[in-house]
């Protein structure tokens, strides 16, 4: 069994990462909004998982997935995850009049947010399209109050959403539980993006420190803790690619892989944040630094969408 991308993903992971690259900002307070509306004009981000008949690109939940693991690599705040949950919940959920008005804008680049009970809302004061889910059914969400939740990690944006007018469009219960579980490879796909960043940025450092007349790389004990780091790298991408492509092929074990993944991943980036901010110790003032910014990612996605302690007490049920 190969278990790697195909050319086209290949591709579409190089142009969205050279595109971060070149105009990514991790430290805008929001999102960038030029640069969305790049991503999803000029690549398709946003629609690459929903349908033709909606404007979509027609490809699957694991080419998205794709592109939001380069949106983890970047550090920069984007609305893809949010939007991706809320249009995978509309194919789960909804009927065909609210597919056929919500996915186009959606794909088309407008931001969406997903109101799972109480809990905060990933980019839920920022989104034009909210949709809720109860046990009741599921509704459109109109002129809703938004409040913004601050958060320790600034490029993953939370609000409250409460009131508004509510329009019955669907199965709550079907389009929660899509959420729920593409809430988790999302996050384990940022987790993997942010692995790669980390140890990039440590081995890359370890090269221009000088300590003792040599570069601190090539000293044995620090060579060995990037080696860990890289069989962690390693092993979140590979958690992380089987888990999304469970879920978007809907297979049999996808609940218990998402689990994996998402436990997985969150525990292997707490660590590799650790080891990133320990191993750029010489530059002194790590708050002016990007070892910072990793390190806040790594503890907000270990929250998002439920801590390994949950993932891995649902994997033992």
């Amino acid at each position: 069994m190969e278990f790697a991308l195909t050319d086209e993903q290949q591709e579409l992971a190089a142009t969205v990462r050279s595109l971060l690259d070149k105009r990514g900002d991790a430290r805008v307070e929001t999102y960038d909004e030029a640069l969305w509306a790049t991503l999803c004009e000029q690549i398709g981000v946003a629609a690459l998982g929903i349908p033709e008949e909606h404007d979509g690109a027609g490809f699957t939940l694991f080419e998205s997935l794709v592109a939001l693991e380069e949106v983890g690599r970047s550090l920069v705040p984007s609305p893809l995850l949010s939007s991706l949950i809320t249009s995978e919940a509309l194919l789960a959920g909804a009927d065909d009049d609210a597919q056929a008005r919500l996915l186009p804008r959606i794909a088309a680049g407008e931001v969406a947010a997903f109101v799972d009970g109480d809990a905060p809302v990933l980019d839920g004061d920022l989104a034009t399209i909210v949709v809720a889910a109860t046990d009741d059914g599921l509704f459109e969400v109109e002129g809703a109050e938004t409040t913004w939740t601050p958060t320790m990690d600034q490029t993953i944006r939370l609000a409250t959403v409460e009131g508004g007018t509510r329009t019955p469009i669907g199965d709550g219960r079907a389009a929660r539980d899509r959420a729920r579980l593409v809430g988790a490879v999302g996050c384990a796909a940022l987790a993997s993006g942010l692995a790669a960043r980390a140890l990039d940025m440590t081995v890359s450092y370890s090269k221009e420190r000088v300590q003792f007349g040599r570069p601190i790389g090539s000293f044995q004990a620090l060579k060995h803790r990037m080696a860990d780091m890289l069989v962690l790298t390693e092993m979140t991408r590979s958690a992380s690619w089987a888990a999304s492509y469970a879920v978007a092929s809907r297979a049999d074990d996808a609940d218990q892989l998402a689990h994996v993944a998402k436990a997985y991943c969150s525990d292997a980036v707490s660590r590799l944040a650790g080891e990133t901010v320990q191993l750029h110790g010489g530059i002194a003032i790590t708050w002016e630094h990007d070892a910072h910014l990793v390190f806040k990612r790594a503890h907000a996605l270990g929250r998002l969408f439920g801590s390994a302690t949950e993932h891995r007490a649902a994997v033992a049920l």
